[in-house]
């Protein structure tokens, strides 16, 4: 049986979990840090595997609230499903934006994960993204409506492919994967909403792919103390996802990212001034 307070522990990862992986500020940055504060009593194996599955709860969310967009087929009635030929053209942009991705990580995945899941690199990549995110926005401001936005349909196969090379990064953590897909759509000039919804699609196959390796790795073999534990999370993951992407993209409509920014160099620093003391 799973304790009360190792629920409870679940649970906040699991609102963590929501929290971070749709704001640009590292899911897995966050968890690692949380990590070093709140042990769960499982395996090594099992919480490797779990902070990389959870975000199947967060990706569920995302697929509830953009089905329609999503699907690339709209049924009216009992005729025939009309093709959505826009949404399928976006699908075949984000198989090429995952390209890059999915070779990095199947080469260098494990080699990543033994050697940069530091407090340092972490504290680094969240100070250095977010001085990223201050700079490029103060220079949107600056060029204001003199620059007409890319919005979804605008986006070619060559900015997809570009957007895919930046999402590379996110595989150092601390980087955050929406954070670096949605910086580099703003560098090319994607609109926010656009770079968000982007990022959305983005993180499906990414985040489907990325639980599969890691649950062929693990096994399936799990007890049932991990079955609920994985669930909890995962419903978790699931609920404070829906929130928090309904207060992301209302957000953006009004303001930049530049406060995402700050939050980065703010923890980043915290962290390191942590680490360096304890």
């Amino acid at each position: 049986m799973v304790g009360v307070f190792e629920i409870l522990k679940v649970i906040f990862l699991g609102i963590v979990e929501g929290i971070t992986e749709w704001l640009p500020i590292s899911s897995t940055g966050h968890m690692l840090l949380v990590d070093e504060f709140i042990k769960m009593d499982v395996s090594e194996s099992f919480k490797e595997m779990f902070f990389v599955v959870i975000q199947l709860g967060a990706i569920l969310a995302v697929v509830l609230m953009f089905f329609k967009k999503m699907v690339p087929f709209q049924f009216k009635d009992k005729s025939k499903p009309k093709i959505k030929k826009e949404t399928f053209s976006l699908w075949f942009k984000v198989v090429v934006a995952c390209i890059p991705g999915a070779v990095i990580t199947i080469l260098f995945d494990d080699f990543i994960e033994a050697h940069l899941h530091t407090p340092i690199v972490i504290a680094a990549t969240l100070i250095i993204y977010g001085i990223a995110f201050i700079i490029i926005e103060r220079g949107n401001k600056k060029a204001g409506s003199r620059v007409k936005m890319k919005e979804l349909s605008d986006l070619t196969y060559k900015d997809a492919l570009l957007i895919g090379l930046f999402q590379v990064l996110s595989i150092i953590p601390g980087t955050s994967r929406s954070g670096s897909t949605i910086i580099g759509a703003l560098l090319i000039g994607v609109s926010r909403v656009a770079a968000a919804e982007f990022t959305f699609f983005l993180a499906v196959p990414v985040m489907f792919g990325l639980s599969a390796i890691k649950l062929l790795k693990f096994g399936l073999a799990f007890t049932s103390a991990e079955l609920i534990i994985l669930a909890t999370g995962m419903l978790t993951a699931f609920i404070v996802s829906v929130l928090v992407i309904k207060f992301l993209m209302g957000y953006i409509k009004k303001h930049d990212f530049q406060a995402f920014g700050w939050y980065r160099i703010v923890l980043g620093l915290v962290v390191l001034a942590y680490f360096m003391v304890f």
